[in-house]
């Protein structure tokens, strides 16, 4: 809304009008994103021989993957009984990307404050890495899509995975707090959050490395999803 006078009645309403078509034009754009693919055609599961999830909890999208597998094993990367007690069991590990206040705000499940909000939102902020460990295939999610890939865009996911976090000088990642209760932890993430590279934008382009197609415009958890086709 503009609060302004506007002496030329003229001058307003032409003002106006181009606001109203500069939000019609930016929210047609958006739409099409969304509904555009990357790729016209999902190659993803050519010569396919490992499976990975992602899965919606609402805004946010994780990636599913196996703890180990003949091409990579997340035990060697991450100490993982450092974030849990009981490793043993645990078959698969999720991997998502956000605004590090943020997720440390929300992780028991409360509101998040309105200026963290307002700052994830119009403000570059610093990241964070968020792990949770999972004995099975979670199944407390509707949007859950399985797609299986190739072992050399597995290895490519992983590895792009594994660079998104920042190490200290001994190659070691950076723990910023534990979740006991949820299995698992954040860590200190590279580059910056903002609206431009999300939570969702980070999913996209992980998937896209992998050769999976994502939309145009990633900024919705639902848009990932939408376009992911299960194959397993």
């Amino acid at each position: 809304m503009i609060f302004f006078k506007c002496r030329h009645r003229k001058s307003c309403s032409k003002i106006l009008r181009l606001v109203a078509l500069f939000l019609a034009s930016l929210v047609a754009c958006l739409i099409l994103g969304y509904f555009t693919p990357t790729q016209w055609g999902n190659y993803s599961n050519r010569n396919g021989a490992i499976a990975i999830y992602v899965y919606n909890s609402g805004i946010h999208t994780d990636i599913l993957v196996p703890v180990k597998t003949p091409l990579w094993n997340w035990q060697e990367p991450i100490d993982l009984k450092s974030i849990a007690a009981d490793t043993d069991s645990i078959e698969y590990l999720a991997f998502g990307f956000g605004d590090r206040s943020y997720f440390l705000e929300t992780s028991g499940g409360e509101l998040p404050k309105i200026s963290t909000t307002f700052n994830a939102l119009f403000l570059p902020t610093p990241p964070a890495m968020r792990v949770l460990l999972y004995r099975d295939i979670p199944q407390n999610f509707t949007d859950i899509k399985c797609v299986v890939i190739s072992n050399y865009n597995y290895l490519n996911l992983v590895k792009f995975i594994d660079n998104s976090f920042k190490t200290n000088s001994q190659n070691n990642k950076n723990i910023i707090n534990k979740l006991p209760n949820y299995r698992g932890g954040f860590y200190e993430a590279k580059g910056t959050y903002s609206i431009l590279r999300a939570c969702n934008d980070w999913t996209a382009e992980a998937l896209r490395i992998a050769e999976v197609n994502t939309p145009v415009w990633s900024g919705l958890s639902s848009a990932i999803i939408w376009h992911l086709k299960s194959n397993c």
